[in-house]
């Protein structure tokens, strides 16, 4: 038997599945107060780091509280310091996806219902300030603005990680791709 210290992250095993903590850490989250049509976004995510085995398990947690069970979650895998393709959360088992094209200031949670959930993902690396704010501003009902346009717009924030075009965001939101020519394509 191993000796595995209490606040230690787990780590997944060789077949890419993460065994979360039975009680993982809160993340630091605010959620719409409910969910609006015309809203982009149904909130904001500021992981404490890029370590998804640390940062993930607390949020599909959070998440399912609200929305009910949690049974996939789509990242981008240009930010995260490491993938794993299922989590299991006491009996709960939710697929991961990681994507090279898919916008690193959006996460994507699917319920078993079919809902969709948005979260703009702040970098961990922002201040308490201004994480707060680009997190309200996703979190508001009126929002249309997009997670990257949110941190864009947010001067403070480390645009670096904010790397993929609007076209690629598109192409992940809004099942289409944008042409050279600007003409949307199916």
């Amino acid at each position: 038997m191993s000796s595995v210290p209490p606040n230690a992250t787990p780590a997944p095993d060789r077949r890419g599945t993460l065994v979360a903590a039975a009680s993982p850490p809160a993340p630091r989250l605010m959620l719409a107060t409910e969910r609006a049509r015309r809203a982009v976004l149904d909130g904001g995510w500021w992981p404490r780091s890029w370590d998804p085995a640390a940062e993930v398990p607390g949020l599909v947690v959070a998440l399912s509280v609200k929305y009910g069970r949690i049974r996939r979650v789509m990242l981008s895998s240009s930010v995260w310091d490491g993938r794993f393709r299922r989590l299991v959360i006491g009996e709960v088992v939710v697929r991961l996806g990681w994507f090279a094209s898919m916008d690193p200031a959006l996460l994507v949670a699917i319920t078993d219902f079919g809902d969709q959930i948005d979260l703009l993902v702040v970098p961990p690396s922002a201040s308490q300030p201004t994480a707060e704010q680009a997190m309200r501003t996703a979190a508001d009902l009126d929002n249309r603005t997009r997670a990257q346009h949110i941190l864009a717009a947010t001067p403070t924030l480390p645009v670096s990680n904010v790397n993929n075009s609007e076209a690629k965001a598109v192409w992940d939101n809004e099942g289409g791709s944008i042409a050279a020519n600007g003409m949307r394509r199916s």
